[in-house]
C-alpha cells in the first residue's frame, strides 16, 4: 500500500529461503518444515514487537517472509506452462500482513479452461492449508477477472492490489490492463461506489469513532478509513506512494503526518491483538484494553487509569483519522472530480461565500489576515441554515490555521464577543459546535475542553468519551426544540422554550463534565471552570452564579430521583431548597433529560423519564408554595386520602368497606402512593374479597399513566423473604425491578408494588405477557414454604465482567425513623434475591427500594428496619449487615 517516507529493506534473518529449501529437499514431507518455518518467523516477529521495533517492519516483513515461502510452495509443483500465475491480493497484495491476517491469493489463469492446472493447484493449496496457514483463495482467468471486476466493486479493489508472486509478470500486466479506469470503472464512479460503502460502514457503526469497544479496522477513523484514501487515490493517480498524494496536490504534509503516524498507531494495536488473542481479532474488547496499555507501557495514576490513557490517544488517532478521511474525500470530490463545474455562489461578506451551497473562504490568506473569521465561519453557518457544511478547501484552511487560536486570541473581546454571539444565535449551535470539534478548533478556543478530546472512562455505562458526551447532551438540547420531541420529551420540550436564556443551558452542558480526568470531584472542577469562562465573556454576575450552579450540581437531580424517596414531602422539600428557586429548577430538568439521553441509549426509559417528571413537579409545586410554607405530612395524606375516596366514589366503590380497609393502613402508605394508585389497589382488595391466593394486579402505562413502566402490585400475607422470592421469581421471567415500594398492613397484610421492565429497558403492555406474568407469580409466591427454593433457582440475567467492588452505606433517616442503606455492586443473576435473603437472615424488613442498573453496575438504595419497625442504629449489627452483604455479593461473581 502507500507509504510515507519508508521504504521495506528485506532482513533474511527472518526467513532465509536458501537454507530453507536446503533443509527441505533433505525431508520426506515438506509440512514439517514449513509448520516450522512459520513458528519461528512468528516467534522473531513478536520478540521484535516487544522490544519496540517499527511496526512497518513488522507487518511487511511478515508478508516478505511469506513470499518467500509460498515462493517455495509454489516450485514443489509440476506447473504444465507458464499459463497460470500466483497473485497476492487484499491486504497481503499491499504487503501487509499481521500476525493472524488471512493470506489473500489469487491464481490467475491465461485461458478459461483450468483442466491443465487442476493436479497442481489443487495440491498446491492443500499444502497451504496443511502446514496452517489461513488463505482466501480464488481462481480466475483473464476474462473472469474482467468480467467480475465489472461487476463488483469489492473485486476490483482487490485486483488493483494485486502482486506477484510467482509465476509470468506479463499474466498480472494483462490482467491490469482488462481492468484499468478506461476500460471499467473510472474515477467518479469508482469514488462514488466506495464512498457508498464507507457510507454504510460508517452506518454500521452509529457513524461515531467512539465506540465502547472499538472495531479498529471498520469503525470511523479506523484502518479501512486509511484504505479509503489509498484506494482512491490509487485509481485516479496510479499513485503507488503517500508521497505521491502530495505531490499531485491531494494532500499537504501535515495530512500525510497523520495519516501515518494513525496508521502506525493502529498497526500496533491490531498486532498486539492478533498477538494476545491467537486469532483475527479487530475488536478492541475490554479485557484486551487492559492488556494492550499494559504492553503499551501506560500505567495507573491518582488521576486516570492506564487503559483510560491509552484508549485517548486511540480516540485521538481515530479522531483525527476520521475528520482526515471525510476532508480528503470531500476534497477529491470537490477539487477533481467535479472541478469543471460550474457551482451557484452567493456572497456573504468580504471573507467568505457560500458555493454549491457550502461556504468557502474567499482566498486562502482569509484566516492569516482576519483571525476572527476562525469563529466568524461557524456564526455566519449558524445564522444560514441553509449553508450544508464548509468546502474541503476551506477546511484545510481551517486545519492548517487553527495555531493562531493561543492565549491572546482568547482574551480578544472581539474573538470573545463572536463566540457568545454563536452560543446566543437562534441556528443549530449544537451542530456548530461539534463542527468546531471535529475541525480542530473548539479544543483551541476552550482549552479545558481540549483535555477532555478523546478522554474515556472505563465502564459500561460512559460508553462515549467526554468529549463525545458532550456533544451529544447539546445535539439533545437542540433537538428538544424541534415540534416532534413533543412526544418522547414533553416536558424538556416545553421547558427548553420557556428558559429565559438559551445559551446559558449551551454553557452548562460544555463545561458540565469537563472537570473529568483531572482527579477531585469533576463537578466542582467544571464549576470553577465555567466561572472562568463567564467571567472572559462578560456574563452578568447573575447568569454567572447560575451556570457554575448548574454545573456542580449537575448530577443532583438525577441521583435524587434514582435514589431518594420522592414520595416523601422531606425529601422534596430538601431538593427544592437546594434548588431555590422555579428557573434554576427548570434549567436543571433539561440539562439533566439531556444528560442521561446522552450518557448511554439504554438508560433513558419511561421509568426515568417518569421519575424525573414527578420529582420535577412536586418540586415546582413546594417553591410555589414557598419554601416558608412547605406541605407537611399530615396535609399531604390529608389530600391524598380525600382525592383517592373521590376516585372510588366516582366508581361506585363502598366507602363504607374503603374506610375499614384504611383502618389497617398507616400513614406511610398513603405518603408512598398517588390516589390514583390507592385507587386502583384498593379496587383488587376489595374485588379479591377472601380469597387465600395471593393478590396480583399489574398495570401496563397508558397515554394518560406516566409511570414509565409496568406496575406489578402484591397483596399477601406478610411472611418471611417474601421479598426475595419476588424479587427470584421476576428475574426468572426476564424482568427487571426499577422501584419496589413496600407496605404492611397493621394485620400483617403486604402492600408491595414493583415498577418493572423488560430486559430490553421497556415497559411490559401486551396483555397475553401480563397475565403470564400475573400466572406466574400466583404459582410462585402461594406457598411461603417454596420460597427457598425459588431464590437460590438460577436466573438467565447476562453476567458482566467488570471488577467492581462491592461497597455498602448505612445512613439514618431520621425524619421517616428508618435506616437507608446503599449498595453500589457488580450486576449479576439473582443480585435482588440474594440482598432479599441476607435481609431475611439478619432479620430486617424492607418499606421501600429503588434499584438502578447502570453498565455493568448496580446502585440500589434500600429503606430499611429491624422486625419491630425501628432503624438500625446498632454500630455493630450494622457491620454485621456491611460485612454479610460484601461476602455474600462477591463470592457471587
Amino acid at each position: 500500500m502507500l507509504l510515507h517516507h519508508y521504504r521495506f529493506v528485506p532482513d533474511e534473518s527472518l526467513f532465509d529461503a536458501e537454507t530453507f529449501r536446503r533443509e527441505l529437499a533433505g525431508t520426506r514431507s515438506p509440512i514439517a518444515p514449513f509448520k516450522a518455518a512459520l513458528r519461528d518467523i512468528q516467534s522473531r516477529l513478536d520478540e521484535r514487537f516487544h522490544a519496540g521495533a517499527d511496526i512497518r517492519d513488522l507487518v511487511h516483513g511478515r508478508a516478505w517472509c511469506l513470499d518467500q515461502l509460498l515462493g517455495v510452495a509454489w516450485s514443489l509443483q509440476a506447473w504444465p506452462d507458464d499459463g497460470v500465475a500466483l497473485l497476492a491480493v487484499g491486504g497481503y497484495g499491499r504487503g501487509e500482513l499481521h500476525p493472524q491476517s488471512d493470506v489473500d491469493l489469487m491464481l490467475l489463469l491465461e485461458d478459461d479452461d483450468d483442466t491443465p492446472y487442476r493436479e497442481p493447484l489443487t495440491a498446491f493449496i492443500t499444502l497451504l492449508w496443511d502446514i496452517g496457514l489461513e488463505i482466501g483463495h480464488s481462481v480466475r482467468s483473464l476474462s473472469d477477472c474482467e468480467r467480475e471486476a465489472e461487476g463488483d466493486i469489492t473485486i476490483i479493489t482487490n485486483l488493483m492490489e494485486s502482486r506477484l508472486l510467482a509465476g509470468p509478470e506479463s499474466l498480472r500486466e494483462a490482467m491490469k490492463a482488462r481492468i484499468a479506469r478506461e476500460r471499467m470503472w473510472p474515477s467518479d464512479r469508482f469514488f462514488e461506489a466506495k464512498w457508498q460503502e464507507q457510507i454504510a460502514r460508517h452506518h454500521r457503526f452509529n457513524n461515531s469513532e467512539y465506540h465502547l469497544e472499538p472495531n479498529i479496522k471498520s469503525s470511523p477513523g479506523g484502518l479501512r478509513d486509511i484504505q479509503m484514501i489509498g484506494w482512491v487515490a490509487k485509481r485516479h493517480f496510479g499513485s503507488q506512494r503517500y508521497e505521491d498524494l502530495v505531490a499531485n496536490g491531494f494532500m499537504n504534509d501535515a495530512e500525510l503526518r497523520i495519516l501515518s503516524q494513525g496508521q502506525a498507531f493502529l498497526w500496533q494495536v491490531r498486532y498486539a491483538l492478533h498477538m494476545l488473542t491467537g486469532r483475527a481479532e479487530d475488536r478492541l474488547l475490554f479485557d484486551h484494553q487492559r492488556t494492550i496499555a499494559e504492553l503499551f507501557g501506560f500505567r495507573d495514576t491518582p488521576e486516570r487509569l492506564a487503559v483510560e490513557q491509552f484508549m485517548k490517544r486511540y480516540y485521538r488517532h481515530v479522531t483525527a483519522l476520521a475528520g482526515l478521511n471525510d476532508m480528503l474525500l470531500q476534497h477529491f470530490d470537490e477539487a477533481i472530480l467535479r472541478s469543471g463545474e460550474r457551482l451557484e455562489t452567493s456572497d456573504l461578506n468580504e471573507r467568505f461565500v457560500i458555493e454549491g451551497g457550502y461556504i468557502k473562504a474567499r482566498n486562502r490568506s482569509v484566516f492569516r489576515d482576519h483571525p476572527y473569521a476562525l469563529l466568524e465561519l461557524f456564526l455566519l453557518m449558524a445564522e444560514h441554515p441553509e449553508i450544508e457544511g464548509v468546502r474541503a478547501d476551506t477546511i484545510r484552511l481551517i486545519r492548517d490555521h487553527r495555531h493562531l487560536i493561543d492565549d491572546l486570541y482568547r482574551d480578544d473581546a472581539q474573538h470573545q464577543h463572536l463566540f457568545m454571539s454563536l452560543l446566543c444565535s437562534s441556528g443549530n449551535v449544537a451542530r456548530q459546535l461539534r463542527r468546531m470539534n471535529r475541525y480542530g478548533v473548539l479544543g483551541k478556543y476552550l482549552p479545558e475542553f481540549g483535555q477532555a478530546v478523546g478522554l474515556m472512562q472505563h465502564d459500561l455505562f460512559h460508553i462515549y468519551t467526554v468529549d463525545a458526551h458532550t456533544l451529544r447532551l447539546l445535539k439533545f438540547i437542540h433537538q428538544f426544540r424541534k415540534p416532534e420531541a413533543r412526544d418522547d420529551f414533553p416536558v424538556a420540550a416545553a421547558l427548553v422554550h420557556q428558559l429565559p436564556k438559551l445559551e446559558l443551558l449551551w454553557i452548562a452542558g460544555l463545561y458540565h463534565d469537563i472537570g473529568k480526568g483531572r482527579g477531585g470531584d469533576h463537578s466542582l472542577l467544571g464549576a470553577r471552570d465555567v466561572e472562568r469562562f463567564a467571567e472572559r465573556h462578560g456574563l452578568s454576575s447573575r447568569d454567572t452564579r447560575l451556570v457554575s450552579w448548574l454545573v456542580e450540581n449537575h448530577l443532583v437531580m438525577s441521583m435524587v430521583a434514582q435514589k431518594r424517596d420522592i414520595t416523601d414531602p422531606d425529601v422534596i422539600r430538601e431538593f427544592a431548597f437546594q434548588v431555590g428557586d422555579e428557573i434554576r429548577l427548570d434549567y436543571l430538568y433539561v440539562l439533566t433529560v439531556a444528560d442521561i439521553n446522552a450518557t448511554n441509549p439504554t438508560l433513558w426509559n419511561g421509568w426515568r423519564a417518569s421519575l424525573l417528571r414527578q420529582l420535577h413537579a412536586e418540586t415546582k409545586r413546594a417553591l410555589r408554595r414557598g419554601l416558608d410554607n412547605p406541605l407537611d405530612r399530615e396535609e399531604w395524606v390529608r389530600e391524598t386520602r380525600s382525592e383517592a375516596r373521590s376516585l372510588l366514589a366516582t366508581v361506585g366503590a363502598d366507602i363504607d368497606r374503603v374506610d375499614r380497609l384504611w383502618e389497617s393502613l398507616g400513614e406511610e402508605y398513603f405518603l408512598q402512593y398517588a390516589p390514583s394508585e390507592i385507587a386502583w389497589q384498593t379496587m383488587g382488595i376489595l374485588a379479591h374479597g377472601e380469597s387465600l391466593l395471593p393478590l396480583i394486579l399489574i398495570s401496563a402505562p397508558t397515554d394518560d399513566m406516566t409511570d414509565g413502566g409496568t406496575k406489578v402490585f402484591i397483596h399477601t400475607r406478610s411472611v418471611d423473604d417474601l421479598f426475595a422470592a419476588t424479587a427470584a421469581a421476576m428475574e426468572q421471567l426476564g424482568l427487571s425491578i426499577h422501584d419496589a415500594r413496600i407496605a404492611t398492613s397493621s394485620n400483617d397484610w403486604t402492600l408491595n408494588t414493583f415498577i418493572v421492565l423488560d430486559d430490553q429497558g421497556r415497559a411490559i403492555r401486551d396483555p397475553s405477557r401480563i397475565e403470564e406474568i400475573r400466572a406466574h407469580l400466583v404459582e410462585e409466591l402461594d406457598d411461603p414454604d417454596d420460597y427457598p427454593q425459588i431464590v437460590t433457582r438460577h436466573t438467565p440475567r447476562q453476567l458482566r465482567h467488570f471488577k467492581v467492588p462491592t461497597e455498602v452505606l448505612i445512613e439514618q433517616d431520621p425524619a421517616n425513623e428508618r435506616t437507608l442503606l446503599e449498595l453500589t455492586a457488580p450486576d449479576r443473576p439473582g443480585l435482588l434475591a440474594r440482598v432479599g435473603r441476607i435481609f431475611m437472615e439478619q432479620d430486617i424488613s424492607l418499606s421501600a427500594a429503588k434499584i438502578a442498573t447502570l453498565g455493568e453496575r448496580v446502585e440500589d438504595v434500600f429503606f430499611i428496619t429491624d422486625k419491630a419497625g425501628a432503624p438500625l442504629t446498632d454500630p455493630e449489627r450494622q457491620q454485621r449487615l456491611r460485612e454479610r452483604l460484601i461476602e455474600m455479593l462477591d463470592v457471587a461473581r
